[in-house]
């Protein structure tokens, strides 16, 4: 496949003033050039956004046809259905608006699409920026893998016959989780297909206290109860994997947790109120006691 002729990326935005230009110009600056940039512009309403859209629209020097799409404010799964609705390739890349991409994104996660015809979409890993300068590792996988959580970063690439095939994004999610519900039906839709990521951190990602992914850890468990009840057939035909999973993932926390106040009382270190009021008060029957007692021990 000829990725450069069958590759459209849709980027999104709403008032995110110059981070869409360096979006674009990551997209400008790869390897592989996707053959046209879509940009849903989901009603913004800072000027100097709407004027930084207006300057991409008129830039001749872009080397990508660029077509931006204004719509009221509804939500970034509807903006990305519209991108994606008025893309004809068969491969979409997904972009959001205030991240970027290494020059090499397109070709390697593309090439990974390419050598495995049953992922329905591809991504990388993260060098997030920011607030939080990180290396992250999404793994990946199959349907089951995502029970638990979400495997696959927001920006990836797309077979656009799996979108169409699970009915697109969620309109009505717009407190986040909208592109973990997006990845979970898409593999509900298609049994034995994956995602696949490239192990190399290939996304720029932007971290800020008030951005849509932070905000959404405030309704987490209000998300999971509307993910399992949607996806209710796949997560009880799969129950086993799902309850391990997330007990997998309470465990490493747990350890993590406990390793840091092991740390901080060698070191002398005071405990926060909430770790003082743990200790004294530890919860029963999910290895918290069991997480208090080896720290008692430890101190003797």
């Amino acid at each position: 496949m000829n990725i450069n002729k069958n590759l459209e990326a849709v980027i999104t935005s709403y008032n995110q003033k110059s981070m869409i230009y360096e979006a674009v110009h990551s997209l400008c600056g790869q390897t592989i050039l996707p053959k046209r940039i879509i940009i849903v512009d989901d009603g913004s309403t800072d000027e100097t956004s709407m004027e930084v859209l207006e300057k991409i629209e008129t830039d001749r020097r872009l080397p990508v046809p660029i077509l931006i799409i204004r719509q009221p404010n509804s939500g970034v799964s509807a903006a990305r259905n519209t991108g994606i609705r008025k893309a004809k390739a068969p491969l979409i890349l997904v972009l959001d608006g205030d991240d970027g991409l290494a020059p090499s994104f397109i070709e390697e996660t593309g090439k990974l699409l390419e050598e495995n015809p049953s992922m329905a979409a591809a991504s990388s890993w993260l060098h997030t920026f920011g607030v939080l300068e990180a290396l992250v590792r999404p793994l990946g996988g199959t349907a089951k893998d995502f029970l638990s959580r979400n495997c696959c970063p927001a920006s990836h690439i797309l077979r656009r016959e799996a979108w169409e095939g699970c009915g697109g994004y969620d309109e009505t999610m717009r407190s986040g989780f909208e592109d973990w519900d997006f990845f979970l039906s898409m593999l509900e839709a298609a049994p034995g297909a994956s995602i696949g990521i490239v192990e190399k951190p290939l996304i720029n990602y932007r971290t800020a206290p008030v951005s849509p992914n932070i905000k959404s850890m405030e309704k987490r468990l209000e998300l999971m109860r509307y993910l399992i009840n949607k996806h209710k057939t796949l997560y009880k035909d799969h129950i086993e994997d799902a309850l391990l999973g997330m007990e997998a993932i309470s465990i490493s926390r747990l350890y993590g947790w406990e390793c840091e106040i092991l740390h901080a009382r060698r070191a002398g270190s005071g405990l926060s109120d909430i770790s003082n009021e743990f200790i004294n008060s530890p919860s029963y029957g999910d290895g918290g006691m069991a997480a208090a007692v080896r720290i008692a021990s430890a101190d003797r």
